[in-house]
């Protein structure tokens, strides 16, 4: 409210507040609304410069008790209270506040802002290396790519350098020595509320300390913080939820996530939708959808994203020499079973499952859709075999319908895609590197060598056919979406339509903490913000944005460029009859890929599956019981969107084959 809509408080309502146990250092320093009621306000005292709005309006608690906007029991230091509000039975006082409109404050020790604060902003998080390196400075704008930049990008120094600024510039900009509480907020049954920053329609509910942060709620995306919590040094983002005795320090929580159950974790980043319970994190990089729920598993120093991690699951940074200083990093999708064990340093590629104790620090970076397994101490790795997983289609089908995300701007860019030129560009190099293996060892060999780890024979002849049949099915899926709707009368007019807009994509690609892009786009970036031409959060998010708005154009790019690569076809001479090869290997791929996971899928169903099923009964009870509780194969929702996806890929294959047929 501005200041020229307060007035000074009237003669005869300073005698009502004194009747009603209220007190004042200087009775001229409390200012109100026009429409201010002094009925409303009882033992309340005042000091500093006090505002306080209307007092009209109530609010309905749990369980139906109704209670009137007011003050009652508080003692309140240069604070500004907006319209209904109700505070009350605060243990100390609120010194230093801004509170905007309708919210409710209840049962609270004290709430202030002592000294200038930046509210979280410029906290350095030790990210992934323990003893420091990495540093990432958090902020409230701080993106999954932002935060990737900072923490991984140390070869540059002048553009971190340059980071560190405009990070320090935003910082310095939204530090204060008041604080603000947004409207529409709830606070109750909570212990000391300390230099922080509130945002709109967050509630805060039987917290035992908050210190040194921003609660980054809004009406669309509220922020909840329960019973038990302690956070210091924090940002927590739109839409999360923090309960039942989390513990932070040093942490940025990004959007839409759950930490609770006695989750604790120290200099540690989590993005969108990330899951921690009951366990810990030490010096994490939790890209987006990394999941943990067991009270054994620790993450320590490692980059995740897309990941799950099974009980026990536990990670080593130490190897009592120089300190924790080593690090990890578990590539997008990938997956640990319970009790695994990783040595860092080691690297592990996209999408794989890592089963059993590893402490040889491997890098499978190159070889995706893997299984590392243990055997007697050692890692023997199959290649390419997660592709055919029933468990990877349907991870990759479950993320984007678990973006619970509402907010009016989404920070992080996620792109959920199981094949790209990312993981497909990997198995162009995987494919080489077991090929060059076999070559090498001789095709006879029972063992092969690499990274520390072993192939079997057989796994490394599968490896080669699941990253031929995966990229026989990206390639083909790209030329057909080219292709679509388009009446084409020569193979002239086919040429010019396969031709990309943009040679921007031919390169290499990355993947920035859920961000699939050609590195080309991404060095661009970093060049502008090195030179000084990008010097603002927002713009570094935008450009970000753009990537990942323009990832399709810049796909094709890549996809008509590996053309020739792969098929051996110059796509600036193909032809209708070289499509119709391509769309042919490619239904061959796709049917042959979902029967695989058709089969996996299977084995849910078997006989064995259903043992602890029919308690006391035959046979033909437990597979009864076992249908009642799971369904039967047939009907199972996956596996009948297995067989109609065979269906519609191939009737969208042949569709594009007659469409250009009488052109061969």
């Amino acid at each position: 409210m501005p200041m020229e809509t307060y007035r000074v408080l009237t003669e005869d309502e300073i005698i009502q507040l004194k009747s009603q146990s209220c007190l004042a250092d200087d009775w001229s320093h409390v200012f109100v609304s026009s429409n201010f009621k002094a009925g409303y306000v009882h033992h309340t005292r005042f000091s500093g410069t006090v505002k306080l709005g209307s007092f009209d309006g109530e609010f309905t608690l749990a369980g139906g008790i109704r209670k009137h906007a007011g003050l009652r029991h508080v003692t309140l230091h240069n604070v500004t209270v907006g319209d209904c509000c109700c505070i009350e039975n605060i243990q100390n006082y609120i010194a230093n506040y801004d509170i905007g409109e309708h919210t409710f404050i209840e049962n609270v020790d004290i709430i202030l802002v002592d000294g200038m604060s930046s509210f979280g902003n410029g906290v350095s998080v030790a990210v992934m290396n323990e003893t420091g390196g990495r540093e990432v400075l958090i902020n409230n704008k701080l993106s999954a790519q932002q935060a990737y930049i900072q923490a991984l990008y140390r070869h540059r120094p002048e553009l971190i350098n340059r980071m560190k600024v405009i990070t320090d510039h935003y910082s310095g900009k939204h530090a204060s020595e008041t604080g603000t509480i947004g409207s529409h907020v709830t606070i109750v049954n909570t212990g000391a509320i300390k230099n922080l920053q509130i945002g709109d329609y967050a509630r805060i509910e039987g917290a035992c300390r908050l210190e040194n942060g921003s609660i980054n709620s809004e009406k669309e995306a509220p922020v909840y913080i329960g019973y038990g919590v302690i956070c210091e040094d924090f940002i927590v983002s739109s839409g999360s939820r923090i309960d039942d005795g989390a513990m932070l320090s040093r942490c940025f929580v990004g959007q839409a996530c759950h930490l609770g159950h006695n989750y604790s974790a120290s200099d540690s980043l989590f993005f969108s939708n990330c899951q921690g319970e009951n366990g810990e994190a030490c010096a994490i990089f939790a890209g987006p959808f990394t999941v943990t729920h067991h009270k054994s598993t620790l993450l320590i120093a490692g980059m995740f994203s897309f990941m799950n991690a099974g009980s026990g699951s536990n990670q080593s940074n130490h190897m009592y020499k120089l300190g924790p200083i080593h690090q990890g990093a578990l590539e997008r999708g990938a997956k640990t079973t319970s009790d695994s064990y990783i040595l860092w340093p080691a690297r592990v590629g996209a999408f794989s499952l890592v089963m059993g104790r590893h402490v040889n620090h491997s890098d499978t970076s190159n070889l995706p859709f893997s299984y590392l397994i243990e055997q007697a101490n050692t890692t023997y790795l199959v290649p390419g075999v997660n592709l055919r997983s029933v468990g990877t289609i349907r991870d990759a089908q479950k993320w984007p319908k678990r973006d619970k995300r509402t907010g009016t701007n989404k920070l992080d860019c996620i792109n959920y895609n199981l094949l790209s030129p990312y993981t497909i560009q990997k198995m162009f190099k995987g494919r080489e590197i077991l090929k060059e293996l076999k070559r090498v060892s001789g095709e006879t060999s029972e063992i092969y060598s690499y990274q520390s780890a072993k192939i079997k024979n057989q796994s490394l002849n599968n490896g080669i056919r699941f990253y031929e049949i995966a990229i026989n099915k990206f390639l083909g899926n790209s030329i057909i979406k080219r292709l679509e709707g388009g009446n084409f009368k020569s193979n002239d007019e086919i040429r010019a339509r396969l031709k990309p807009e943009t040679e921007t994509g031919r390169g290499e690609w990355v993947d920035v903490a859920g961000l699939i892009a050609p590195k080309s786009e991404v060095d661009w970036l970093l060049d502008g913000i090195e030179q000084g031409s990008i010097k603002r959060l927002s713009d570094i998010n935008s450009y970000f944005a753009d990537m990942h708005q323009n990832y399709y154009t810049y796909e094709w790019t890549w996809a008509y460029h590996k053309i020739q690569e792969f098929y051996g076809l110059n796509p600036a001479e193909m032809t209708a009859k070289d499509i119709i090869k391509i769309v042919n290997m490619w239904k061959e791929a796709v049917v042959r890929l979902d029967k695989m996971i058709y089969d996996d899928a299977k084995k849910e169903f078997s006989l064995s599956s259903m043992t602890g099923f029919g308690a006391d009964g035959s046979r033909e009870e437990k597979v009864l019981d076992f249908e009642q509780v799971r369904g039967d194969f047939e009907s199972n929702p996956f596996v009948m969107a297995v067989l109609k996806h065979i269906e519609d890929k191939s009737a969208l294959g042949d569709e594009l084959i007659g469409r250009i047929s009488p052109l061969t």
